[in-house]
């Protein structure tokens, strides 16, 4: 469990920062800027998708393939295909910021600077992954915390200063490139170019489909739902505002996981129940956090309870499918883990399609359902070898 919280903690650290951030330049600069968060959050799913092969997939490479460089080459990979990405949507941030249904007058400026935020979060994240799987939790708890401290400082400092939207961003964008720079000296240790991809992918496929699954839906559904006006545009930035740091935060459960079963130290039931505490104190944090954040937004009361209340019911379900899914997909068959994961996000992203405000949070417990009922069916073998040998231990002691 302690392990689990230091997780969690890198997570909410990188989480949290952004949150407050968006809020606090929504009151120094322009208070339409905290539709920024919703406006490129679709995009944090191209970063999921980097981590998820270059990160995770190459690190779990280092013990399944034996490649002891392949967590350095997964950086290097991931930290050139991230470029290529990012770069190409900040030349063509006009066009996005067109389709997701905003104003480029608003939100020009620090529509650029965020993706270019996540763009540096990207590298962090690989560099983080790696010290995971080193298990140097406490170093990467370190460079978490300096790093997003840094970040949020210099922000919003910035801001107070200036003023000024476009110094903001240039001078707070410089910084966190020089910390990525300085992160990517001291922790590559050597790149000797080997890395397989196609392993990478079949080790972390399910992760990968759902960050791709998640930036169509997102960037479909966002755009739709922003359609509807700006009441529907302030409870949709409102909920995921008070809940994306805890969906963040459920990684943490999926990262020790994948750890615990390349390493064959997994044990089920130890995971399922730290996997309950966690995600009711996440639940617990969401409502404190409406709470206290709803007098500064002002959300539609209807609307916003409604989006909450079915992200909270989500969160329910959480541990009884995600370590399942984890345990599945290294030792049972990653195709048809994968394959399983397509189709429930092919069924969330075509809800996203629907001509309804609600239409992300309807097929999120629509994908959900199916995924619980998924894992269940695929699991079940498992759990009835454990039950069995559960009972001839006892049959033993007695």
């Amino acid at each position: 469990m302690k392990r689990l919280f230091r997780v969690s903690f890198d997570i909410l650290i990188t989480s949290i920062v952004p949150i407050v951030s968006w809020f606090l330049l929504g009151i120094i600069l322009d208070s339409h800027l905290i539709n920024v968060f919703s406006l490129t959050y679709p995009l944090q799913c191209l970063m999921g998708m980097i981590i998820a092969i270059f990160g995770v997939g190459a690190n779990i490479c280092v013990y399944k393939d034996e490649n002891k460089h392949a967590a350095d080459n997964g950086i290097f990979y991931g930290t050139i295909l991230s470029i290529l990405i990012f770069s190409f949507i900040i030349f063509n941030s006009n066009k996005y910021i067109d389709f997701m249904n905003m104003e480029n007058t608003i939100y020009k400026t620090f529509c650029v600077y965020s993706i270019f935020q996540i763009f540096c979060h990207t590298i962090l994240q690989l560099i983080i992954t790696k010290l995971y799987y080193k298990e140097e939790n406490k170093k990467a708890n370190k460079i978490s915390i300096i790093f997003n401290s840094i970040n949020f400082i210099a922000l919003i400092s910035t801001a107070i200063i200036t003023r000024n939207q476009l110094i903001t961003s240039l001078i707070t964008g410089a910084i966190i490139f020089i910390m990525d720079i300085v992160l990517y000296i001291k922790n590559i240790e050597k790149v000797d170019f080997k890395l397989n991809i196609k392993n990478c992918f079949k080790y972390n496929s399910v992760s990968f489909s759902v960050s791709l699954m998640f930036f169509i839906m997102y960037l479909f559904g966002f755009s739709n739902a922003f359609e509807y006006g700006e009441k529907y545009m302030i409870a949709i930035t409102f909920a995921t505002l008070v809940t994306d740091m805890q969906w963040d935060i459920t990684d943490a459960v999926k990262t020790v996981a994948k750890v615990d079963i390349a390493k064959k130290k997994f044990d089920y039931n130890e995971h399922f129940r730290n996997a309950l505490k966690l995600y009711s104190l996440l639940i617990l944090s969401v409502i404190l956090m409406s709470l206290v954040a709803y007098p500064f937004y002002k959300p539609d009361l209807k609307i916003a309870s409604i989006f909450i209340s079915l992200h909270i019911l989500d969160f329910m379900l959480g541990p009884f499918i995600e370590i399942k899914i984890c345990f599945l997909q290294l030792e049972d068959s990653a195709f048809k883990m994968t394959l399983n994961m397509i189709v429930a996000y092919i069924i969330r992203t075509s809800i996203s399609f629907a001509p309804t405000p609600f239409c992300t949070i309807i097929g999120q417990m629509c994908s959900t359902t199916y995924e619980l009922i998924c894992t269940k069916v695929n699991f079940r073998k498992y759990e009835n070898k454990s039950n069995m040998l559960q009972k001839d231990l006892e049959k033993i002691e007695l």
